[in-house]
């Protein structure tokens, strides 16, 4: 009976053998040179800016469950487009149209929702305020310019800016 899985247990044996090789070949060969800039974070080339831990907008997880849906609804009627021919050769070609015209609908009543509700505007208006959609706070407001100062800029700036001495 334990002979029966004699070659699976052979096959078992001859992967953990080649992914272990490959590890060893691969330390063997490769250059062992660690150095600051190699150990930072990877982030698309770029030297990484901020801590790793912050919160994105929630508007990002909205748009991207939408995607998911409209991702889904693709891989639920690829099948039927794929048989739709011998269907319609065996005569329920306009049932199963209108079956997805129906699951389209129901998508689309969904989606129309979401849309009015306002759910996709990346800038959303607060309700009951009288500016509407310019309310967008920032963090990089702009200041009142100082007293002594042109446009804002620090009291040193401004007098060099001037052609005076810094004070």
């Amino acid at each position: 009976m334990l002979m029966a899985y004699a070659s699976v247990a052979a096959f078992f044996l001859v992967a953990i053998g080649f992914v272990l090789g490959s590890l060893l070949f691969g330390k063997l060969l490769r250059p062992n040179n660690m150095y600051a800039g190699k150990l930072e974070t990877y982030e698309c080339g770029e030297a990484p800016v901020g801590p790793a831990w912050f919160n994105f907008n929630p508007r990002f997880y909205i748009i991207a469950l939408v995607y998911i849906i409209f991702d889904v609804e693709i891989a639920f009627i690829y099948p039927v487009a794929a048989v739709f021919k011998r269907w319609v050769d065996q005569g329920s070609g306009l049932f199963a149209l209108i079956e997805i015209f129906l699951f389209v609908a129901i998508l689309m009543l969904g989606f129309v929702y979401v849309w009015v509700k306002g759910d996709l505007n990346w800038i959303r208006a607060i309700k009951g305020d009288p500016r509407g959609a310019q309310n967008v706070s920032s963090r990089s407001r702009a200041r009142a310019p100082l007293a002594g100062t042109s446009e804002g800029a620090p009291a040193g700036q401004a007098a060099v800016a001037d052609g005076g001495a810094e004070s």
